[in-house]
């Protein structure tokens, strides 16, 4: 069992506030929650987030109206399907990998309903092949 640090470590450099403008900053610059979590770690040895600021960083980005729209696990699952199909157009006898597009497809419609329940995506939200391409074409 892992304990979970209440405070920041003593050798932190950055102050809570700090801390926040960087988020913010990182988050405008079009950076996923994972990859904040790596250059907070690796770049400004910031170790935990939860720590320093006293919240989970999706929690912080929801107040502050910076959170994405599709939870992370699911924008990348679409764009592993999105990547399975481009490859399928073009090796049409590939079923390993027919085989692996249906599991994947079908790992996003359980999460979308988990989500749907949690609140996190709207009501009528459905997964289909063609929105995801729009979703990960951005």
């Amino acid at each position: 069992m892992r304990l979970r640090r209440e405070k920041p470590p003593e050798w932190q450099r950055y102050s809570k506030k700090e801390i926040e403008n960087l988020i913010i900053k990182l988050r405008k610059e079009g950076k996923s929650l994972a990859e904040i979590g790596m250059i907070l770690r690796d770049n400004y040895g910031i170790p935990d987030i939860r720590a320093s600021i006293g919240k989970k960083l999706q929690k912080f980005l929801e107040e502050k109206g910076l959170a994405p729209e599709i939870p992370e696990d699911i924008f990348n699952l679409m764009k592993k399907a999105v990547n399975l199909k481009k490859h399928l157009e073009k090796h049409k006898k590939d079923v390993h990998n027919r085989r692996a597009l249906q599991l994947v497809e079908s790992k996003i419609r359980r999460l979308a309903k988990y989500y749907i329940r949690k609140g996190k995506l709207p009501k009528d939200w459905k997964y289909s092949i063609e929105q995801a391409e729009l979703l990960v074409g951005r």
